[in-house]
């Protein structure tokens, strides 16, 4: 099946520094994509070159097979059936309900209403046509901003951020109507978002960018599952870093060995896990720590701070055997004292191994932090 849109080798620069670098990303009909990564990384220039709202310096931009951009030429937005949607739904203060979701419709003004009729019902505005934006709250708004893209059926739907001007207790809902309001008509989507949380929920495939580039393409399940670094594993939630050194085709750690294919005798590495895969347990008087099949070795901590945030339990601890810091995240309430000695345990199967570029201190407060 020929892609509905196709970036090939698509390049941006601005005086002289590439903003896009080289980009490859494909979307079918239908399909929902999200471009994720942190506020500069190039995401909504990659849009806007999609849109035609910006030409490329090098490399293809195709819909349907058909070169719309390439350095030389750049079609307009309004000859690529294409919807646009925005953070601030760019709604015509000035027009009703009404003329704001006809506004650019073709045909007769019969035709074009009953189409206007047809999509504030998806939406769940019937009955709002006569109103004006400034009497309508920001969910409202965006609703009819999605009308509005959607009246003229576009093959493919561009939206920047559209989700976070809204009030979060009303997003996940909203977000949930228009998605499936997408693919009811079939439309092909490519999101932009800096939320993690938000590309997992909405997209069949994540193209995870840092500095101009895609790192990383897959579905949410093998991007977060399957980093391919640190840095990926660490945009998507906090981790911890424990650090060891190959030699014989492992390396040692408080949590025993991992093995290390590939690597040379004395690389660095690091081994990432997340939070919530630290398993806490009290240890039994008299009995000794052992190994089990499922987590592996198990280390000692010391319990140096605990939080409750509302629906799960933040620990950190001080691991006996280097000092360093971790963190275990516990569903419920599990509040143990600051010095409470406790077993650390992990699963293998859930770790990943990479090699350490440059020495980075395991309690730095960078690995705890995932990227805006």
């Amino acid at each position: 099946m020929t892609p509905r849109l196709e970036l090939k080798s698509v390049t941006r620069r601005f005086d002289g520094q590439p903003v896009v670098d080289g980009i490859d990303l494909t979307l079918r009909a239908g399909e929902v994509a999200c471009l994720l990564g942190p506020s500069g990384c190039g995401k909504s220039t990659t849009l806007r070159l999609a849109a035609g709202v910006d030409s490329p310096d090098g490399g293809e931009v195709l819909i349907d097979g058909e070169v719309v951009a390439d350095g030389r030429r750049n079609l307009p937005p309004e000859h690529r059936s294409i919807g646009l949607m925005f953070q601030d739904f760019a709604l015509f203060p000035h027009l009703d309900v009404a003329r704001n979701v006809a506004f650019g419709l073709s045909g007769g003004k019969a035709e074009q209403m009953a189409r206007v009729t047809e999509l504030l019902g998806k939406v769940g505005l019937a009955g709002y046509e006569g109103k004006f934006p400034h009497q309508l709250s920001g969910g409202e708004q965006q609703r009819v901003a999605l009308a509005r893209a959607l009246a003229p059926r576009p093959a493919i739907m561009l939206m920047d951020e559209p989700f976070s001007g809204l009030d979060k207790r009303l997003r996940d809902g909203i977000r949930d109507e228009t998605l499936d309001i997408l693919r009811e008509e079939g439309t092909a989507v490519l999101l932009v978002t800096h939320e993690p949380d938000e590309a997992m929920r909405m997209a069949d495939k994540i193209a995870l960018m840092r500095n101009g580039r895609i790192v990383q393409v897959g579905n949410p399940y093998s991007v977060y599952t399957k980093p391919v670094d640190k840095e990926a594993a660490a945009f998507f939630s906090d981790i911890n870093v424990v650090h060891g050194v190959v030699a014989s085709g492992s390396a040692e750690t408080p949590f025993g060995q991992f093995l290390t294919p590939g690597l040379v005798d004395g690389a660095d590495v690091e081994i990432i896990f997340r939070p919530q895969h630290l398993r806490l347990d009290f240890p039994r008087k008299g009995a000794p720590v052992r190994p089990t099949v499922e987590h592996g070795v198990p280390a000692m901590g010391t319990v140096a701070r605990v939080r409750f945030v509302g629906n799960q339990s933040i620990v950190e601890l001080e691991m006996e055997a280097d000092q360093s810091i971790v963190r275990a995240i516990i569903p419920g309430v599990f509040m143990p004292p600051e010095g409470t000695p406790l077993v650390l345990s992990l699963r293998r199967d859930i770790c990943h191994v990479f090699p350490c570029a440059v020495q980075t201190r395991v309690d730095d407060p960078w690995l705890h932090q995932a990227a805006e």
